[in-house]
């Protein structure tokens, strides 16, 4: 996202257009956009205040449940996001199951397999066995 312009290039507009310039005039001296003067004379009325106004951070509305949500996976660590989002629901927690994830995903937890259920993989990868002709030559 880019930057907000300068809050001197704001006030210096400003100033500009209260001097009876107008809008589109001081817009052409800048070289920004009429809309963009029209803005920054708009927020000058209401609030007195020529700063661009803070952007971005928004905040998840399960940070909220952040205790309660962290609790929760480490009481039942094997849980899948669906069986936690029906948790979630019983307790009426509105969420949905990518707002979930982004969640763990910032609290730092993952949902990897655990090491111990590497055996139930396809019999194709795993090494094979050595046959006995095999072993007879070695002998």
């Amino acid at each position: 996202m880019p930057k907000p312009y300068s809050d001197d290039l704001r006030g210096r507009a400003i100033a500009i257009v209260e001097g009876g310039a107008s809008r589109h005039e001081v817009a052409g001296l800048f070289e920004v956009s009429p809309s963009t003067v029209i803005n920054w004379l708009r927020r000058w009325r209401d609030d007195h205040s020529s700063a661009a106004k803070p952007s971005g951070g928004s905040v998840s509305p399960l940070e909220e449940h952040a205790s309660w949500l962290l609790a929760l996976i480490a009481e039942q660590p094997d849980l899948t996001l669906d069986e936690a989002v029906a948790t979630m629901r019983k307790r009426r927690i509105v969420g949905s199951r990518s707002a979930l994830s982004r969640f763990f995903i910032r609290h730092d937890i993952t949902f990897k397999k655990k090491p111990a259920r590497r055996g139930a993989g396809s019999a194709r990868r795993r090494k094979r066995t050595t046959t006995l002709d095999s072993r007879a030559r070695h002998a």
